[in-house]
């Protein structure tokens, strides 16, 4: 880790590019193609993909600094892109544990294939622990899925799905079976992303009708419910850690738009640029105060993932908390950059107003603060009383 160069796998040219590209995608509400395309031309799909299956071989911890490097450019670009490196994080969780299954992910993501995210479900407030989508047993160890799965990112340009449903019908009943799907008439892609920020992300609802995962992409059988598996830990982990990545990238952007613009600004009461402002100065000190802790939480817990550390059962408050604090310190940091920056950052065409459009998506994705908050009351206090 010592030596490596986020800039090797994004130089500042590409970061340009991405960034100047940005604002027409969130206006026009498109997905960024050429990001993409981009992305994939350096290898960027399969950083986390060990090098002796064609991969760049990063851990964990290098995947989130690279995140946020690339939020600070296009927020929704980066958090699409997310979704793709959830599940090859969670290849490499089961490779580096000696748990097979998931090996298809990672030769893909070499090859150039792009893994959605379908676990979302409308009203599913038990996210990994549960399904309202039915999976049916084919008879040849497949599995058939028919539901509803909502904020599939990457929806124009997926080449598979990974999803979990619920199988009710066979003899040891019910399981959840995580698998993949690829894109076929079973699977209907909506056109109903139309939102107030992360625009860009193309994250659009996904209807299932007896989509179908053949035996040799069914990942996991699992019981419904809290659950130790591999996968349930994979996916957890490596979202948590991925998405609060995102948003400090985008506190991070914030941040240094507000220094420049402060810079730049001369008070007509005093002749000085806003920089030499006590008030501001408190308000950029706020800014960094808050944004600091949280870069050194993100690579802490990353590098216990990728060494397998042992953290028992405080995995899940470690994990749901780093994402909390991520959010709710990326919402503080833009609304202090926006005032910081003064009236000019309410216009449409500041970077900043679209910055505080898309740090408001952060309160929808898992752990949201009510899970996040029961997680760690349970941790400290033990369960509710029954």
């Amino acid at each position: 880790m010592s030596d490596f160069d986020p800039t090797s796998f994004l130089p500042d040219d590409l970061l340009g590019r991405i960034r100047d590209r940005a604002p027409i995608h969130d206006r026009e509400n498109t997905f960024p193609q050429q990001d993409l395309d981009e992305l994939r031309d350096t290898g960027y799909l399969s950083i986390l993909v060990p090098t002796e299956r064609g991969g760049a071989g990063l851990g964990l911890e290098e995947a989130a600094i690279l995140q946020q490097r690339l939020a600070t450019a296009a927020p929704a670009t980066a958090l699409a892109i997310n979704m793709h490196l959830v599940w090859t994080g969670v290849a490499k969780v089961f490779s580096d544990r000696g748990v097979s299954g998931l090996e298809f992910v990672q030769d893909g993501a070499v090859a150039g294939e792009v893994f959605a995210f379908g676990i979302s479900e409308g009203g599913n407030d038990l996210v990994l622990f549960g399904s309202d989508t039915a999976a049916v047993p084919t008879g040849d160890g497949g599995y058939a899925f028919t539901g509803t799965k909502i904020f599939t990112s990457l929806a124009p340009v997926w080449t598979k799905l990974g999803l979990h449903g619920l199988d009710t019908t066979s003899p040891d009943a019910p399981k959840l079976v995580f698998a993949f799907v690829e894109r076929t008439d079973a699977v209907e892609t909506g056109d109903d992303w139309d939102t107030l920020g992360m625009r860009a992300t193309q994250s659009r609802t996904t209807r299932l009708d007896g989509a179908v995962a053949d035996a040799a992409h069914i990942v996991r059988r699992i019981d419904p419910g809290p659950n130790p598996d591999p996968i349930v830990f994979g996916i957890f982990s490596v979202f948590e850690i991925l998405l609060a990545s995102v948003y400090t990238g985008i506190a991070r952007r914030a941040l240094d738009l507000a220094v420049l613009t402060v810079q730049k600004r001369t008070s007509k009461k005093t002749g000085l640029p806003y920089s030499q402002d006590p008030d501001i100065r408190w308000r950029i000190a706020d800014m960094a105060l808050a944004y600091d802790a949280l870069p050194a939480q993100i690579t802490a817990l990353a590098r216990d993932v990728d060494e397998m550390s042992d953290n028992g059962a405080r995995w899940f408050t470690l994990l749901s908390g780093v994402k909390h604090r991520a959010i709710t310190m990326a919402k503080h940091v833009v609304d202090q950059a926006m005032l910081s920056a003064g009236g000019g950052s309410y216009f449409s065409a500041n970077e900043l107003s679209r910055l505080y459009r898309d740090v408001l998506a952060g309160a929808f994705h898992p752990s949201d603060p009510e899970s996040a908050h029961a997680t760690a009351a349970s941790a400290w206090l033990g369960p509710l009383d029954s």
